[in-house]
């Protein structure tokens, strides 16, 4: 049976003053310091609090950080719905449940309430708005990392100590919710993913190196392992759980069972950040080749089929950045370029079919952490910040336009957002 535990509910204070640190990043894998063990919070809220309005129907809302704390929009018109306060720089991650996100900060993942969600009533659901708030649901970690979200399941990764937590994406923000832990046996910057028949694939390592995967069943015994994945970052999803994980020499594919190791055409060829959908089987990837770059600006994308193990390289007209990938609600591959435009590729064939004009053409920034556009897929939609002009963009891919911008006030840096409606369901198995 899987180990569960109940998180104690504890007052850490409500001070929005936080210092706000790094989960990860592409150059250097720079991240935070914190201090604490595995614990949490009362919850913040109730879904019937004061202030709650009923809506007639969901409510998207993103969520633009600055220096300085986060901004939330309303995803149709673009127009601020409220702000949150935060010193530091700020990192959001998903919460998978459509109406918090997670904020990587001192001391652990914080749960942040985009104000917007839904309430299902058998065979319909109700719809509320409310003012975004910071709640005081924080998941202690003293290197908050990655957050992966698949299928109903949040799983946290510690990188301070190795600790995986996997959640009920539905329960992220709840003070009792249970979670299902296990210990890295050496901390490391690393990643974790839970599927719905309870298999946790997991990244190996230490401080000084990672080397590999493993995939855990329920009762976290060895299912498979691979040491073939040096320099170890990031993952996605493709379908039938198909799990990508980057490597410096290209990737490893966990499916059914087995890890399968795919290779890049160069000998240092990184991947380290990707883009899956359960729409497609093809994972979109980033892809460098100079081992040696201080700062290696790829013109370059990469394609893995995980039903094949195939790994096709994609030629762009710009380069990028690890903000750059998204996909589409019918899993095209997104490449935002340093052109400003929003790069179209069918991940079968590999073909660029259009390139979309959004922003003015823009140099990646020497510091990861320095503010620069993102992209972000949303509830049929693609945003993309525009730093330059303190302003934000939806896109139409399927039309090819820009059908609405808005100016910020603020200069934006990481981007994302919720749908306000209904979680997916976690499948017990």
């Amino acid at each position: 049976m899987r180990n569960h535990t109940t998180r104690a509910a504890a007052g850490l204070g409500a001070a929005l003053s936080l210092v706000l640190l790094s989960a990860c990043a592409t150059e250097g894998d720079p991240a935070g310091s914190a201090s604490g063990s595995a614990s949490a919070e009362a919850d913040g809220h109730d879904e019937h609090e004061e202030g709650a309005t009923e809506a007639q129907a969901r409510t998207a809302r993103l969520a633009v950080t600055y220096d300085g704390g986060v901004v939330v929009l309303d995803a149709m018109s673009l127009e601020p719905v409220g702000e949150v306060e935060l010193e530091g720089f700020t990192r959001l991650n998903p919460a998978g449940d459509e109406r918090h996100l997670m904020v990587s900060t001192t001391g652990g993942f914080k749960a942040l309430d985009l104000g917007s969600w839904a309430e299902a009533h058998g065979d319909h659901a109700h719809y509320w708005t409310a003012e975004p708030s910071l709640t005081d649901v924080t998941y202690e970690a003293s290197e908050p990392g990655h957050v992966v979200v698949h299928e109903g399941r949040t799983t946290l990764f510690d990188d301070g100590t190795g600790l995986v937590r996997v959640l009920d994406s539905a329960h992220v923000a709840d003070a009792d919710a249970a979670a299902r832990e296990y210990t890295t046996p050496s901390a490391h910057h690393g990643v974790a993913v839970e599927l719905t028949d309870d298999t946790l694939v997991i990244s190996e390592g230490t401080e000084d190196a990672r080397t590999g995967i493993r995939a855990l069943d329920g009762d976290d015994k060895e299912i498979a392992a691979s040491d073939e994945c040096p320099g170890v970052h990031g993952e996605a999803v493709a379908t039938d759980e198909a799990v990508v994980i980057g490597c410096e020499d290209g990737a490893v594919v966990y499916a059914d069972g087995e890890i399968t190791k795919v290779t890049s055409p160069d000998a240092y060829g990184r991947i380290g950040n990707q883009a899956g959908t359960e729409a497609s089987p093809v994972v979109l990837g980033d892809y460098k080749k100079d081992k040696d770059a201080e700062l290696e600006r790829p013109t370059q994308v990469s394609l893995i089929d995980t039903r094949t193990g195939d790994l096709q390289l994609v030629d762009l007209p710009s380069s990028y950045t690890f903000r750059s990938l998204a996909r589409g609600d019918d899993g095209e591959a997104l490449v935002l370029g340093t052109d400003g435009q929003v790069h179209v590729i069918d991940p079968e064939s590999g073909k660029l079919t259009q390139s979309i004009p959004v922003i003015d053409e823009w140099e990646e920034p020497t510091e990861w952490q320095e503010p620069r556009p993102a992209i972000l897929t949303l509830d049929g939609s693609v945003y993309v910040t525009d730093p330059a002009n303190d302003s934000i963009h939806a896109v139409d891919v399927e039309t090819g336009e820009v059908w609405k911008s808005a100016e910020l006030g603020v200069t934006p840096n990481e981007l994302n957002g919720v749908t306000g409606g209904e979680p997916h369901a976690h499948e017990a198995h």
